[in-house]
């Protein structure tokens, strides 16, 4: 229980033979030294190659760059070399993701499930699930389409000028640390129709731009060096919350060409562990 192991490194002598009969895999193959789900999606997406897309994080550490995996709830990730102690924010943590450097993690504790809970709770929920079907699209494509008709010459995003949703309905994780907090919705009206009900979900979504934003000013202010956001998970694939994301925080957003980063992240881990790549930092 005192023997430590960095991430991707070879665990005992591999794969045992029940493991190997259980699992129908081949006895002594590789078992890395593995990764909590979102720091795998981390490792997965924040060492991507952008070189030629004009970014400001191309040719610039990777300490440049936050990993955001965001799905039911998200988590902000940054490293750096040094150890920086960010209010709020967990950490930091040496080699909890990249080997040899220092992780700072924030989070939010509900995002997709918000958005999700916001959604399906509203009384025009029944019309939107009936008309995305006979459109042959999900229900936040739908609704997508929606803004986009209701939006007129303005910008999509100016359509919540008069209604705001703070997001902690599940409390506040970073960085005001706070489980005791609510969530709360200003500017309502008696509209009870598929606008209010759109209005509502881009009002929720720019709430957790807001929140994201929030952490990596946070992040900003303690020592770190922030100049793209590196994105994966379930709500990247939706490009309003994406869209959102780079407005409110004015910066631009990298999306991977493999979505599953998580997969990728335990892949690398894999391919360290069998001796294929060096090093974490090779293998990326």
């Amino acid at each position: 229980g005192n023997h430590v192991l960095s991430p991707g490194e070879s665990v005992g002598k591999g794969l045992t033979p029940e493991a190997s009969k259980d699992l129908g895999l081949p006895e002594g193959i590789a078992v890395a030294a593995s990764l909590i789900d979102a720091h795998a999606g981390g490792l997965g997406v924040i060492g991507a190659d952008v070189k030629g897309h004009n970014l400001p994080c191309e040719n610039q550490p990777i300490t440049s760059r936050v990993a955001m995996i965001c799905g039911t709830s998200s988590c902000h990730m940054g490293v750096s070399e040094t150890p920086i102690f960010v209010p709020g924010v967990w950490g930091p943590y040496f080699s909890a993701m990249v080997p040899g450097l220092w992780l700072n993690e924030g989070g939010q504790s509900a995002t997709g499930k918000l958005i999700d809970h916001v959604v399906r709770g509203h009384v025009a929920f029944p019309e939107l699930q009936s008309k995305a079907a006979a459109s042959a699209h999900s229900i936040y494509t739908y609704l997508n389409s929606h803004l986009d008709l209701i939006k007129k010459s303005l910008p999509v995003g100016f359509l919540t000028v008069d209604l705001h949703v703070w997001p902690d309905f599940h409390g506040n994780r970073s960085p005001l640390t706070d489980l005791t907090l609510k969530g709360m919705v200003v500017g309502l009206t008696l509209s009870r129709g598929l606008d209010e009900l759109a209005l509502i979900y881009l009002a929720t979504i720019q709430a957790i731009a807001l929140g994201t934003r929030h952490i990596l000013e946070t992040m900003q202010a303690a020592g770190h060096h922030i100049n793209t956001l590196f994105l994966c998970g379930g709500l990247s694939k939706n490009p309003l919350f994406v869209q959102m994301h780079a407005d409110i925080t004015g910066k631009p957003v990298v999306l991977s060409k493999e979505v599953e980063s998580v997969l990728v992240g335990a892949a690398i881990l894999g391919a360290c562990a069998s001796g294929d790549f060096a090093s974490i930092q090779v293998c990326s």
